[in-house]
């Protein structure tokens, strides 16, 4: 009674909206326990997706209470307790990686030094294709500058070492004394590279470099450097060239003696899943021991009529499991890998049915509940989105019915294997390609046919032949069955470089928006979890998300953060404005520009007026011409002639701080700007300006907590600098210094911008 006829009729279609949902719930009841992991895994994305600890707090709250809410008002129905439940574990995962991020708090070194310290030796990693040894040291007390100052280090620090500088006495314990050049984890030096100052926070590391001889270990190890740097020199020292390397990734998890060819060549072939312990290589050890178990225990007679045989060989099966995630060093796929085996045979020794993807789920939710920050990483990523997609193609009726055993003949049943196997290659790489080119900007093409020969080559071919050589050389006679790893190492090179080389076999993006990331990744969640006919909806929210990505148009201006490295995407292809730019940068500016293949020198292109200090450049977008001018030299150029040039241009880039009349149309990007933005991204076409920083950005490895500096030394220094300048502006009151006179021959005569105006403005 007085419920107008508008509010019956809405209360009727919610009511009837409200049973529909129950009887779709009632239909995936089965398949609900798999979206906490999801829900676990969203809340932590909504920790890295929110700037602050305010708004970490109010997200928590309105999950919170937005759960409460639903079990209050949703009447015992299964959609209510199932939001609820799945908003309280949201809530869960943003807690969890925010307790994370403070129980990992450690300062970070204020800047750049050489320092000489004392240090506990942690962890060896070699680098032989580098001819490195990385090391992470613990320091002991505080060390001590060049000058004699003392100075503080942070907890945890890694260093690289040339192998000819490590001693011979280096293991994992020693404490060891060293002389390195130590700087702060870097930040992304673009948009979309790679955020090592995240990892760094993670991981404990508050300072990196790069150490020099000699190292002098004062207190030797007792351990030495480890078995699983002890087994991958045996390996590396058994084979030539990236087969070692590769030999004692799939033994050990260390790749760093695969050379940098080879290892992007795997890469590009989608082959390099093989280098990082996983699945396969965790599966092919406990079926090994098993089998090995297995076969030596029913010997006995005894024991194949009282034991069961196959519950023993998976307790052995579990313990090899454990005992090499251990050795290969417990990464995430590692992990993952390991806790879904020992599922496996615990479902096996049940007599349950093992293979599923509550198997996946439980391994997902087991990582992220003690490293929640990986779930953020590709490789947790990449891991669960490849195992999730096979299970869910497999668990599929059509599918599992297909597949399944059948009484046909050999011929027959290995074509309908190797139907599988391309099927399921062809689902990973869909399933892949979108972490791919998030995390990398690049997406293999070829990767499904090139998997069909090579995970066979690797698990029936190359690891018994490894594991049989290993065995053998306990007696001296590996070298015969080292000789076979190494022609089937060699094949399987062959074929990366093959595919690797085919035209189109990458396909290079720029950096890909998070939201539509975001978007693909909740469609494919949808797709593959739910088993009615609606999960076919995820392939709105897949479609849109691939559209934003393909459609994201490419920077057209690249910024590193420290100002010297400028790209731009001139008529014939990304440039960079510097001719002396190392690998590593041109291979950043490359991917994160969409370019597959090395940038051009924007001296060289038609459409730019270079100087051996200034750039110049007009770029064609949103209907009218663009002009960049870049600094590209320390010297000093004519005041009036710089300031008349940054007044006709619209963007001006420099790596040192430019005089306040200097005022381009649109932007300034010199060293007081870049030191707020970071790394910065310009779209001219739209308008767009991307940066590292931002200024509410308040996540802990933006903002850490620096080592603070004694205040004696402060004033030292700054006494120092203060007669530094003095003598500099007495001397150049009698004289000129030659890299002025140099800028001034360069340019000829006229106003010069001075050094002293330089750095007052």
């Amino acid at each position: 009674m007085g419920v107008p006829r508008w509010g019956a009729v809405v209360g009727l279609a919610v009511k009837g909206g409200g049973l529909a949902v129950e009887r779709w719930l009632e239909a995936e009841r089965d398949q609900l326990v798999l979206w906490l992991p999801v829900m676990l895994g969203g809340g932590i994305a909504l920790w890295f997706a929110l700037p602050d600890p305010a708004a970490w707090c109010v997200a928590v709250l309105l999950l919170v209470a937005s759960g409460l809410a639903c079990l209050a008002v949703g009447q015992g129905g299964r959609a209510a307790r199932a939001l609820a439940i799945g908003l309280l574990t949201a809530a869960l995962g943003l807690g969890l990686i925010w307790a994370r991020s403070e129980w990992v708090a450690r300062p970070v070194l204020g800047g750049p030094t050489i320092a000489r310290f004392s240090a506990k030796v942690e962890a060896i990693e070699p680098l032989a294709a580098r001819k490195l040894v990385r090391l992470t040291v613990l320091p002991v007390g505080k060390g001590v500058e060049t000058n004699g100052q003392p100075v503080a280090l942070p907890y945890r620090v890694r260093v690289n070492l040339a192998e000819a500088d490590a001693p011979k006495l280096l293991g994992t314990g020693a404490v060891i004394q060293l002389r390195a050049r130590l700087m702060p984890p870097p930040l992304p030096a673009v948009p979309g590279a790679y955020d090592f100052a995240r990892v760094a926070w993670f991981g404990g590391i508050g300072a990196t470099g790069r150490g020099f001889a000699p190292v002098v270990v004062t207190r030797s190890s007792e351990s030495g450097a480890g078995i699983r740097v002890a087994l991958s020199h045996h390996i590396v020292s058994r084979l030539d060239g990236s087969a070692g390397g590769i030999a004692a990734a799939l033994a050990t998890g260390d790749v760093g003696a695969i050379s940098e060819e080879d290892s992007e060549a795997m890469r590009r072939a989608g082959l390099a899943h093989l280098l990082s312990v996983s699945g396969l290589h965790i599966t092919a050890a406990v079926a090994a021991t098993m089998l090995i178990v297995l076969r030596l225990l029913a010997l006995s007679p005894w024991l194949a009529l009282h034991a069961r045989l196959p519950l023993i060989a998976a307790l052995a099966g579990a313990a090899a499991a454990i005992g090499y995630t251990l050795l290969t060093g417990s990464q995430v796929p590692t992990i993952r890998s390991c806790v879904a085996a020992l599922l496996v045979l615990a479902a096996l020794a049940m007599g349950r049915e093992a293979m599923t993807l509550r198997l996946v789920a439980a391994g997902a939710a087991c990582v992220m509940l003690v490293l929640p920050e990986s779930a953020a990483g590709p490789s947790f990523q990449l891991s669960f989105a490849a195992i999730t997609a096979i299970m869910a193609l497999h668990e599929h009726p059509v599918i599992r019915a297909f597949f399944g055993p059948h009484d046909e003949g050999r011929g027959r049943r290995l074509a309908r294997g190797v139907a599988s196997l391309l099927l399921t290659g062809l689902l990973v790489e869909f399933a892949l390609m979108p972490i791919a080119v998030y995390h990398f900007h690049k997406a293999g093409l070829y990767g499904a046919f090139a998997n069909i020969v090579a995970i066979p080559l690797t698990t029936f071919v190359v690891m018994p032949l490894e594991a049989l050589a290993l065995l053998l050389d306990a007696g001296g006679l590996g070298a015969p069955v080292w000789w076979l790893v190494q022609r089937s190492l060699d094949a399987l090179l062959w074929l990366a470089h093959i595919v690797a080389d085919a035209p189109g076999s990458v396909r290079s993006l720029p950096a890909m928006p998070t939201p539509a990331f975001a978007l693909m990744v909740i469609g494919g969640i949808w797709i593959a979890l739910w088993r009615t006919r609606l999960r076919r909806l995820g392939l709105l929210p897949l479609a849109a998300g691939a559209i934003w990505a393909l459609t994201t148009p490419a920077p057209d201006v690249l910024v590193t953060g420290d100002g010297r490295h400028v790209a731009v995407r001139t008529a014939a292809g990304l440039a960079m404005l510097r001719d002396r730019a190392g690998d590593y940068t041109r291979d950043m500016l490359a991917e994160n520009g969409g370019v597959d293949g090395e940038p051009l020198l924007l001296a060289d292109q038609p459409d730019a007026r270079c100087s051996r200090d200034l750039c110049v450049t007009d770029i064609a977008a949103r209907g009218r011409m663009w002009r960049i001018l870049a600094t590209r030299s320390a010297y000093m150029v004519p005041i009036g002639e710089l300031i008349s040039a940054c007044r006709s241009a619209d963007v001006v880039v420099s790596e040192r701080g430019l005089p306040k009349r200097c005022v381009p149309r649109w932007l300034k990007l010199d060293r007081r700007v870049l030191r707020r933005t970071g790394g910065v991204a310009l779209t001219l076409g739209t308008g767009t300006v991307v940066t590292i920083l931002t200024a509410g950005d308040r996540h802990p490895w933006r903002d850490p907590p620096v080592l603070k500096r004694p205040a004696h030394i402060l004033r030292s220094r700054h006494a120092r600098f203060q007669d530094e300048t003095s003598g500099f502006r007495a001397v150049q009151g009698r004289r000129k210094y030659d890299v002025h006179a140099t800028a001034q021959r360069r340019a000829g005569d006229g106003d010069r911008e001075t050094i002293p105006n330089s750095m007052k403005d």
